[in-house]
């Protein structure tokens, strides 16, 4: 017999968690934004990549980071106090997530 109470607290947990997580991870890149540490990938030099990114085009879009940073009304403190903020919402976000492994393995918490 299937326990649907049980079906339903797992799936609850399951959505409310995964929530938690991903606006977790949206604020942290959104603070590291506003603190001026933009997140970039280089350019992929491989053939499987989806999208490839010229040195023309990447040293570009590095001018608009540079011209935007430039523009940010935050004071030095606020800028790093939304660095760190930002790197404590990433932290959360693995926090997270080795909780629901410590959870979902049953030889970690025997």
């Amino acid at each position: 017999m299937i326990d649907w109470a049980a079906f339903l607290v797992v799936a609850v947990a399951a959505l409310v968690s995964s929530a938690v997580v991903v606006s977790l991870y949206s604020l942290g890149l959104r603070l590291l934004t506003t603190a001026g540490r933009i997140p970039t990938v280089e350019p992929a030099e491989f053939t499987g990549a989806l999208a490839v990114v010229t040195p023309a085009r990447a040293a570009k879009n590095a001018k608009k980071a540079r011209k935007a940073s430039k523009a940010n009304p935050l004071t030095a403190g606020q800028k790093r106090l939304a660095q760190y903020s930002g790197y404590l919402c990433f932290l959360l976000c693995g926090l997270i997530v080795l909780y629901g492994v410590y959870l979902i393995v049953p030889a970690l918490h025997r």
